[in-house]
C-alpha cells in the first residue's frame, strides 16, 4: 500500500463515507466513536481560550470543566449501544466495544465527581483553576485513549498523553517543596520506564514484523513453532519491557518506589485522581495488551487463513516497514474499497502456510508473571501500610496493595481464556466490578482526607485522634469508607474482592493450575494483614483522646462537603445489595476482549 492509498483509507475510516461526501458522526465513522474525547478536548481549548478575554477572567471554569465531563460521559453512554460489536477505528489504531464503553464511563464518571470535588476544597485558585482542569482533562483523555488502544505505537502515546500532565499536576502546589520533589521523582521513574517500555514496543514491532495487537497474536500463532532461541529471548524481554512499563503506572512493586512520596507530596485531590482513573486506565490497558497479544488461535488455523482473516486492508497497513505505517497501522472490522478489497480477496486465495500454533503456553507464561507481580505487590503494600504517621501514605501503600488485587484477576482469565470463554468473561467482569466499587471507595477516602486537611490543617494520623466526638458523620463516613477498602460485608468491598477471589477458586478448579490457588491463598492472608492498619485508623478516631494542640473542628453533615461525603460514600453500601445489576454491566463489558 502506498501513501496515498493510506491516506485515503484514513480518511474514508474517520469520515466514515468516500472522500468528497458529507461528514458522518454515525457509529460507522470514526468520529461518531471519538465523540467523548472530542468533547474533552474542546473542553480544553474552550478552557484555555476563556482566559484570552478580559471578561473571561470572572468565568468560574470549574463550571466548564464540569460542563464538559458530563457531555463526555453523555456521548459515551449514547454509544454504548453501538459496542454490541467490535469495532476498529482510526484504521485499527483504536477499538471500540463494550469494554472501551464500560471503562471510559467510568473514568469520566470519576472526572465528573473530582470536579465538584476541587470547587468544594478550594484546591485550585482562580490564577491555577484553568491549568489545572486542563491538565486533569487532557490527563483523562490520554486515559480515554488507553483503554481502547489497539497498537503498541498508541500504547505509547496514550500512557505518555496521561502521564505528563500527572506529573505537572503534582508539583502545582507551588509553595510546597514536598511538591516539587515529588514531582521530580515521578517525572524521573516515569520517564525511565517509558523508555524502557518503548524500547520493548519496538522490539516486538522488529521481531513479529507489526504492532497492531490482534496481528501482533497472528503473526506469533505462526512464527513460534518456527522460531529460534534468540528471537524467542528477546521477544520475552520485550514483552518483559512492555509489562515493566505498565506496572509503573499501576504502581506494582518493584516500580512502586514513586508513589508513596507523591500521594504525600501532591494534594488529597489529585492523589484521588492517580490512585483511580491513572490505577484504572492502567489496569484496563494492561488486560488490553496481555489478552490482545495473547488471543487464542484455533489450532488448524493456517497462515494463509489469517492472512485473509478479517482484517483485509489493515494487515498490509500496520507493516512498519511500510512509508505509510504512521498513518495507517492497523486493522479494521469495516467492509475494505478499492485496492484493499483487491489485495484481501488476493489474501484470502494464497495457498496454506504452516499450521498456527496454540498461544495457551504464552498466556501461561503471561498469567504466571503477573500473579508474580500481584502477589508481591499486594503483600509489600499491606506490610508497609503498618508503620506510616501521614494518612496520604496510608493510603498511598493501601492503593498499591489493591493494585495488586486488581491484577489477580489477570491470570484466571489468561488460564481460561484456550479452555471457556464463558469462564474468562466472568473473570474479566469480576476486575470491571472491582474497579467500579474502587472508584467510589478510594474516592470518598482521599474526598475525607481532604476536606479534614481544611478543617484541621493536618494531615496525620494523631492528630485525628477523637474526631468522633466533634464531627460523628463524617469519622462513620471515613470508617464505612476504610472497612469497604478491607473487603468486608454487608459493604461493596467485599463483593469486589469476592468476585475476584471466586475467579481465582474456580481457574484452579476448571483448569488445575496450583499457581491460582496460591494466588487466592496469597489474597485471602494480605485481606487479613490489611485489617489491622485500617482498624487503627477508626480506632484512633472514635477511641483516642483528643490532642491538646488540636482546636474545634467542624464539619457537619448538613454542610455541602458533608451532602458530598454521603453521595460517595453510599455506592459503597449500595452496590453491595445491587451486586448482581453490576455484575449484568460488567459481563457486557468483557464480551468482546477474547474474541
Amino acid at each position: 500500500m502506498n501513501l496515498y492509498e493510506a491516506v485515503n483509507q484514513l480518511i474514508l475510516d474517520t469520515r466514515g463515507v468516500p472522500p468528497g461526501g458529507p461528514l458522518s458522526f454515525s457509529p460507522q465513522s470514526s468520529i461518531g466513536l471519538f465523540l467523548p474525547e472530542i468533547t474533552i478536548c474542546a473542553t480544553i481549548v474552550l478552557m484555555l481560550l476563556v482566559r484570552v478575554f478580559a471578561w473571561g477572567r470572572r468565568v468560574d471554569v470549574s463550571y466548564l470543566a464540569l460542563a464538559g465531563s458530563v457531555l463526555a460521559l453523555f456521548w459515551a453512554a449514547v454509544d454504548a449501544p453501538a459496542a454490541e460489536q467490535r469495532i476498529e477505528f482510526f484504521t485499527g489504531m483504536l477499538v471500540f466495544d463494550s469494554f472501551t464503553v464500560y471503562m471510559r464511563s467510568l473514568l469520566l464518571l470519576f472526572v465528573v465527581l473530582l470536579v465538584p470535588l476541587t470547587k468544594l476544597t478550594g484546591l485550585p485558585g482562580r490564577e491555577d483553576a484553568a491549568d489545572i482542569y486542563t491538565l486533569v482533562l487532557g490527563a483523562t483523555l490520554g486515559m480515554c485513549l488507553m483503554v481502547s488502544a489497539n497498537h503498541l505505537l498508541m500504547v505509547f502515546l496514550a500512557v505518555e498523553m496521561a502521564s505528563v500532565p500527572s506529573y505537572v499536576l503534582v508539583a502545582m502546589m507551588k509553595r510546597r517543596s514536598l511538591a516539587s520533589e515529588a514531582a521530580l521523582k515521578y517525572a524521573v521513574y516515569g520517564a525511565a520506564t517509558t523508555g524502557v517500555m518503548l524500547y520493548g514496543i519496538s522490539l516486538i514491532a522488529g521481531i513479529v514484523n507489526s504492532a497492531h495487537l490482534p496481528t501482533v497474536a497472528r503473526e506469533l500463532a505462526v512464527r513460534l513453532p518456527h522460531m529460534s532461541g534468540a528471537e524467542a529471548m528477546v521477544l520475552s524481554l520485550a514483552g518483559l519491557m512492555v509489562i515493566v512499563g505498565l506496572a509503573f503506572k499501576l504502581s506494582a512493586v518493584p516500580f512502586h518506589f514513586w508513589c508513596p512520596d507523591v500521594f504525600e507530596g501532591a494534594t488529597a485531590e489529585i492523589d484521588a485522581f492517580l490512585s483511580v482513573a491513572s490505577k484504572g486506565a492502567a489496569l484496563a490497558l494492561l488486560v488490553r495488551v496481555v489478552i490482545g497479544i495473547g488471543v487464542v488461535v484455533p489450532p488448524g488455523v493456517t497462515a494463509g487463513q489469517l492472512a485473509g482473516a478479517d482484517v483485509p486492508a489493515a494487515v498490509a497497513q500496520s507493516r512498519l516497514h511500510a512509508p505509510a505505517a504512521l498513518l495507517a497501522v492497523g486493522g479494521q472490522t469495516r467492509p475494505a474499497h478499492g485496492a484493499a478489497a483487491e489485495r484481501s480477496s488476493d489474501a484470502a486465495r494464497r495457498p496454506a502456510g504452516p499450521k498456527a500454533a496454540d498461544l495457551a503456553p504464552l498466556q501461561g507464561l503471561l498469567g504466571k508473571l503477573i500473579a508474580l507481580l500481584a502477589m508481591v505487590t499486594c503483600t509489600f503494600g499491606n506490610l508497609a501500610a503498618y508503620g506510616q504517621t501521614n494518612i496520604k501514605r496510608l493510603l498511598a501503600y493501601s492503593t498499591i496493595a489493591h493494585a495488586g488485587y486488581l491484577m489477580m484477576a489477570i491470570p484466571p482469565v489468561l488460564a481460561w481464556a484456550s479452555r471457556d470463554a464463558a469462564a474468562a468473561e466472568q473473570a474479566v467482569a469480576a476486575l470491571a466490578v472491582y474497579l467500579a466499587v474502587y472508584l467510589f471507595m478510594n474516592l470518598g477516602a482521599f474526598s475525607v482526607v481532604a476536606f479534614l486537611r481544611n478543617a484541621m490543617r493536618s494531615e496525620q494520623i494523631d492528630d485525628y485522634a477523637g474526631l468522633f466526638r466533634q464531627c460523628p458523620g463524617v469519622v462513620i463516613c471515613f470508617a464505612v469508607i476504610l472497612f469497604g477498602l478491607l473487603g468486608i460485608p454487608p459493604l461493596a468491598g467485599f463483593i469486589g474482592k469476592f468476585a475476584v477471589f471466586a475467579a481465582l477458586a474456580k481457574g484452579y478448579l476448571g483448569t488445575g493450575q496450583g499457581y491460582l490457588l496460591l494466588l487466592l491463598v496469597v489474597g485471602g492472608v494480605n485481606t487479613a494483614i490489611s485489617l489491622f492498619y485500617y482498624v487503627r485508623v477508626v480506632k484512633v478516631m472514635t477511641m483516642d483522646p483528643d490532642p491538646e494542640t488540636r482546636g474545634p473542628v467542624r464539619l457537619p453533615l448538613e454542610s455541602l462537603p458533608g451532602f458530598y461525603l454521603v453521595a460517595v460514600t453510599l455506592p459503597t453500601v449500595v452496590l453491595f445489595f445491587v451486586w448482581n445489576f453490576l455484575n449484568e454491566f460488567a459481563l457486557r463489558a468483557a464480551q468482546h476482549l477474547l474474541g
